[in-house]
């Protein structure tokens, strides 16, 4: 790597919101900084693995089908 080009990356800890902490490595803030975050782990989907659903009423697959459905990429 270039020396002076990237930023520095160091230890820093990352407090949840109900107050567990962990020790991640980042180039945000100083060493030995906390990032506080104001993320709820115990309500947001991507600790409690929320459901995600993919609904298409009409939209753009719909569209898609309808454009381009009949279209082959072979010969006859």
């Amino acid at each position: 790597m270039k020396k002076g080009v990237h930023p520095d990356y160091h230890m820093i800890t990352v407090q949840m919101t109900d107050g567990t902490t962990y020790q991640t490595r980042s180039t945000w803030g100083k060493e030995g900084d906390t990032l506080a975050l104001e993320i709820d782990p115990l309500a947001h989907p991507a600790w409690t693995g929320g459901t995600g659903r993919l609904l298409d009423q009409g939209g753009q697959v719909a569209r898609f089908n309808k454009r381009f459905g009949g279209l082959t990429l072979g010969k006859k």
